[in-house]
């Protein structure tokens, strides 16, 4: 059982590290293809502003959730060098809570902006709607939201152990 949870897990991952990579190259094309097309044709291509806006918005979310996932997250610590083992684990602990609270409440209220947009028919560019694009904003932080919540008792046991 728990070599299949892990195989799921790092198939999650890579299917992660893949989605980061073509977007990441894809806005490096576009971008380069953009800076190209206006210096030397005095042209571009008219949809690719608003996809680059898009594409910066799922690498962000997807680097961040990459970021969850590794425990990597920018965080002020001040205490951690003068506390036990155990006290570092218990911060930890305080510090997934609060970042599971935070990350919980953008996921639902960008869920429920991203429903508003569902609804209002709103257009991202062309014929795209708007709520394809903007959808990673509450996936993402509900990712995130699990991550934290998942890590907390894995803080515990490292608590009970020091």
């Amino acid at each position: 059982m728990k070599n299949m949870l892990q195989t799921i897990r790092q198939i999650i991952h890579r299917f992660e590290e893949l989605l980061t990579a073509i977007l990441l190259g894809g806005m490096i094309l576009l971008a380069g293809s953009q800076i190209v097309l206006r210096n030397l044709f005095d042209s571009g291509l008219i949809w690719a502003d608003p996809s680059l806006r898009i594409m910066v918005l799922w690498v962000a979310l997807l680097g961040a959730i990459a970021a969850t996932r590794e425990n990597r997250h920018i965080r002020i610590d001040l205490l951690s060098h003068v506390l036990s083992k155990g006290g570092q684990s218990l911060l930890s602990v305080v510090h997934d809570l609060f970042s599971a609270l935070i990350c919980g409440l953008i996921a639902w209220h960008s869920a429920r902006f991203v429903y508003f947009e569902w609804q209002d028919g709103t257009q991202l560019f062309s014929i795209l709607p708007a709520w394809i694009g903007e959808i990673i904003i509450p996936i993402g932080f509900a990712i995130m939201t699990i991550r934290f919540i998942v890590n907390i008792p894995l803080h515990l046991m490292d608590r009970k152990t020091a």
